[in-house]
């Protein structure tokens, strides 16, 4: 409300604009519209300004496993925020003044050749670090450094799935 006033710090970035930041850049990366074994290596490429090189390297090996595996190809995979678990204060930890957690509550599904294979509740914690490297290639100044810890298949009241109820 800028009737009052309002002052903010240069380098505050508000836990909303993490959260924001995070699951929109996880949903790119992990989103297959067409074929996985094109496709991840595709996003992993566009956004590589949005991701540490560490994790890069980490996503780029999680590929060449799945495509060996035979995994990625002709799979389409979609990923969405679970209906009411979206931002909640809960759902981001600052670390410092340059480091996040944020928790992720994402739906996955996947298809086969139009088959349904996956369709599963995970949620990620997801590491946020500032880095104002290339404003022109990343203005929001943040990248996505992988997990803070292991993802967890969640179970979601109703349905029959393995791992935690939300």
């Amino acid at each position: 409300d800028l009737r009052s006033g309002s002052t903010r710090k240069w380098w505050d970035v508000p836990p909303e604009s993490v959260y924001a930041f995070s699951f929109y850049i996880w949903q790119q990366v992990q989103r297959w519209p067409t074929n996985g074994e094109e496709d991840y290596p595709r996003n992993l490429r566009a956004l590589s300004a949005y991701l540490t090189p560490s994790c890069r390297a980490f996503l780029q090996q999680d590929y060449e496993y799945r495509r060996a595996s035979g995994e990625l190809r002709q799979r389409v995979r979609g990923i969405y925020e679970i209906p009411g678990r979206g931002y909640r204060a809960s759902a981001v930890e600052v670390l410092s003044r340059d480091a996040w957690v944020v928790t992720l509550d994402m739906a996955i599904d996947e298809q086969y050749a139009g088959t349904p294979v996956r369709d599963l509740f995970i949620r990620y914690p997801l590491r946020i670090v500032r880095a104002d490297v290339d404003p022109q290639r990343n203005p929001w100044g943040l990248q996505v450094d992988c997990f803070d810890g292991t993802p967890q298949r969640l179970a979601v009241p109703g349905r029959e799935e393995e791992g935690e109820l939300l």
